[in-house]
């Protein structure tokens, strides 16, 4: 199974915002039919299922609508489709969401928080069981990824600074084969290539994402323009969401036949699906993703996320942290009020959790 390949902020570049320039005035307007991107991850698999399942269109239907679930086989080209504004929406990582679409000016709101990273991403050394003896080494990450951003909270957790290491830039698509050599001693990475890493002889995983629960995000977001215009595509996608969830965590035979369908459009085997379902913690229930979507903690995770964004230039020509401003239930905002162009908005999980979708 392919990870989600990038899950990184800074390959878009200088393309933002020429790409996006148009979103944050775009005039909404009433719509029948709606394309939302996704690409290959645990716990994104739950929508080409769906799709195929007819769970999209039943939905869909419920509300006069037509959705259109399109597979992009590479992440950041995905969500760079979405800021350009060929999706109406997209499945992507809480960094990205703020790095790609936010700070490029396309207003954006999080209508699912899906689930949270629980162990998908590690930070893997060899012939060292300590987090500490990752000092003075050279690290193999995708730079300014989540990968990135992981490597900075865990060096925090341990009194080091990111001065204390070295990285080295390497795409996912080749750090499998990296850490394979015996010099590279040291490597952050994400699903499947984390559990393939950690399978050679002398490895340990010494810290990992479920040592910060709750900080690298999944989620679905939606323009903002486009859902204020058609709020029944926010309706219809959220009722299409939490019915499959519920379905994918059966313990029955029909649970089981719907994970082992999601394994194979991943291109997985069943076991190997399950063991990444594993380590994704899923916001099965609507409530529990209300609460998580509107506690203080997503403030503080978000602050961390976008101060480690702003210290490594991803807020192109931005002279403050504060410069993209981000919106949370109950009126709270971080940074720029009168630039808010990422939302976490709770309304749509609300519905789902009253039983009035």
């Amino acid at each position: 199974m392919v990870g989600k390949a990038g899950k990184v902020g800074w390959i878009a570049g200088a393309l933002l915002l020429a790409s996006c320039s148009q979103a944050p005035n775009a005039q909404p307007e009433q719509r029948h039919e709606f394309n939302i991107g996704w690409s290959i991850y645990a716990g994104w698999m739950p929508w080409p299922y769906a799709q195929q399942a007819g769970i999209v269109k039943k939905w869909a239907d419920k509300y006069g609508i037509k959705i259109n679930i399109v597979q992009v086989n590479d992440y950041v080209e995905s969500v760079n489709q979405y800021t350009a504004g060929k999706f109406d929406g997209v499945t992507v990582a809480n960094m990205d969401a703020l790095t790609i679409p936010a700070a490029g000016g396309k207003d954006t709101s999080a209508i699912i928080v899906g689930d949270y990273s629980n162990g998908n991403d590690g930070i893997l050394l060899k012939g060292a069981d300590k987090l500490s003896a990752i000092k003075g080494k050279q690290v193999y990450l995708v730079e300014l990824s989540v990968s990135h951003y992981l490597l900075a909270r865990a060096l925090g957790t341990a009194g080091l600074a990111t001065s204390d290491v070295k990285t080295v830039n390497t795409s996912d698509a080749d750090i499998v084969g990296a850490f394979a050599s015996p010099d590279v001693q040291a490597a952050v990475a994400w699903n499947p290539q984390l559990s393939v890493m950690k399978a050679q002889t002398g490895v340990k995983e010494v810290f990992s994402s479920a040592d910060i629960p709750g900080e690298i995000l999944d989620l679905l977001v939606v323009d903002t323009a486009t859902l204020k215009a058609n709020p029944n595509l926010g309706k219809a996608l959220t009722g299409i969401w939490y019915e499959t969830v519920a379905l994918m965590k059966r313990e029955d035979a029909k649970g089981k036949e719907a994970r082992a369908a999601m394994a194979k459009l991943a291109g997985s085997k069943p076991e190997m699906f399950d063991s990444q379902l594993a380590t994704t913690y899923l916001y099965s229930d609507p409530k529990a993703a209300v609460a998580a979507t509107s506690a203080p903690a997503l403030v503080t995770t978000m602050t961390r996320v976008r101060d480690f964004s702003f210290s490594k230039g991803l807020f192109k020509g931005a002279s403050s942290a504060d410069a993209v401003g981000m919106a949370f239930p109950g009126g709270k905002t971080l940074g720029d009020p009168q630039h808010v162009t990422l939302r976490f908005d709770e309304s749509y999980m609300k519905l789902a959790a009253d039983g009035k979708l």
